[in-house]
């Protein structure tokens, strides 16, 4: 059973498939009118909503264009042609559900690897075109809000019914709030979406005791996990411990784009969240001043390695950083390490506040949308959220991933911190400019002060905005 459910937690976030049931048939038609900006239940065909639904496909292919090979489509004879299947049972329900859907719609359901660069040229030249390559394309957010913005993604709310799951309970499909009016990128809801792409600050639990300092998530509870605090951490946590006159244990040491995440949100704020670029903005000139200060100030942070990334993306593992940045995924065995992991959220900066900052940035996930153009994009819609619940409705099933979660978190207080860190999102898509996302080096080696890697690159940040939005 544990192998089930972690194949299905890897496999289900990897590939941010998405589980829905169909929509609600609406029996109130008579109190619509055509003003209405929402599709009435009385279906969507090409061209407008007239007539019944369509769900008869009458032998179409729906194709879904990705960047990396995927299955379960009709060309596949069984579950064996995923040749990485390594759990019948999970396999077997996926391959069912493909089937059920070939005969309920009368489709056939094909997997399009294009590559990430294909993507990006089948969404910008088929679509204007006006015959898209594919009926669904699977997109991050440096394709997707592009595509929005050039108007190439069909607004589902144009097409599907108000009473739809996506508009209302939001049981299976969430939208994925981006600064345009209308939906049109759908979100996973599922058991792993909660703690998914959540990014906590991880303690090593001996270091804190040694130290005598108390739990974070002890003082977060009393509204005293302040950046101030955490800096008190960090600086009783840097040591000497050999007495050799060298630094060998830092407060802290991870990624600095994690870093840069859990800062700009615990102090309210974004990078490149809208069309204006907000790097020059006195919030985010406050995280950058204290990434500035752990590193070249209170030299707190591990020295950033330009040759070996996961010299800093694992420092923790041996004994060299008391507190890092950490997530189920990271985590995955971890069980060696030899020391207890405390999980807590990122302390509250100056301009924040508890109770509205966002925790997770789900800027750079991934995503489904269906373009403009595609004939009958109701049935597209349809049948493809039909063939994604494949544990029919069963969500004790659907939920069996999340051992994998607690199993990666070790306790149940650090799943309860990854689950609330998780609750609270927002898409600030700085990290997929690769421009700015190169250039915080130079804050961690004191090139430049936080003023001047303001000034430097908020232009460079406008321009990747213009890009993203235009």
């Amino acid at each position: 059973m544990r192998k089930l459910k972690k194949l299905a937690a890897l496999s289900i976030a990897a590939a941010m498939t998405f589980s829905m049931a169909g929509c609600g048939k609406d029996d109130k038609k008579d109190d619509k009118t055509t003003s209405d900006t929402k599709a009435t239940t009385e279906g969507t065909t090409e061209g407008g909503n007239t007539g019944e639904p369509n769900l008869d496909g009458g032998g179409r292919t729906i194709k879904i264009g990705t960047w990396w090979d995927m299955y379960y489509g009709s060309n596949d004879a069984d579950i064996y042609a995923d040749p990485s299947v390594s759990d019948e049972e999970l396999a077997q329900k996926h391959f069912d559900a493909l089937k059920r859907v070939e005969q309920k719609y009368n489709v056939k359901i094909e997997y399009v690897n294009l590559t990430y660069d294909g993507i990006q040229e089948s969404i910008n030249n088929s679509i204007l075109a006006g015959k898209p390559d594919c009926d669904i394309y699977l997109v991050n957010s440096s394709i997707g809000v592009p595509a929005v913005a050039n108007g190439y993604v069909q607004n589902l709310e144009d097409v599907l019914p108000a009473d739809c799951d996506l508009f209302t309970n939001q049981n299976y499909l969430k939208p994925v709030n981006l600064p345009f009016e209308g939906t049109y990128l759908m979100g996973v809801v599922g058991g792993e979406d909660v703690p998914a792409g959540a990014y906590c600050l991880a303690f090593n639990k001996q270091m804190l005791e040694d130290a005598g300092l108390e739990n974070p998530n002890d003082l977060y509870a009393k509204g005293e996990w302040t950046w101030d605090k955490w800096r008190e951490y960090l600086l009783a946590l840097t040591k000497d411990s050999d007495g050799d006159g060298v630094t060998d244990v830092y407060g802290y040491g991870a990624r600095y784009d994690f870093l840069i995440n859990g800062l700009t949100m615990s102090n309210g704020t974004q990078i490149a969240s809208t069309a204006t670029e907000n790097l020059s903005s006195k919030e985010v000139g406050e995280v950058l001043d204290f990434i500035y200060k752990m590193y070249n100030v209170d030299h707190v942070a591990k020295p950033w390695n330009a040759d070996d990334f996961n010299a800093n993306h694992l420092a923790y593992q041996d004994g060299s950083v008391a507190c890092w940045i950490t997530a189920a995924w990271i985590a995955d065995g971890d069980d060696d390490v030899g020391f207890e992991q405390i999980w807590c959220p990122f302390p509250i900066g100056p301009s924040g506040n508890e109770a509205t900052n966002p925790r997770k940035n789900a800027g750079d996930l991934n995503y489904y949308m269906i373009p403009v153009g595609v004939d009958n994009p109701y049935l597209v819609y349809s049948a493809f959220s039909d063939y994604q619940n494949w544990y029919e409705d069963d969500f004790d099933l659907r939920d069996w991933v999340n051992e994998w979660w607690h199993d990666n978190s070790f306790t149940e207080e650090n799943y309860e911190v990854m689950c609330y860190v998780g609750e609270a999102v927002t898409l600030d898509f700085w990290n997929t400019s690769s421009e700015l996302n190169g250039a915080v080096p130079q804050l961690l080696d004191g090139t430049m002060t936080a003023a001047q890697f303001q000034e430097s690159y908020k232009n460079t940040v406008q321009s990747f905005l213009d890009d993203l939005f235009k």
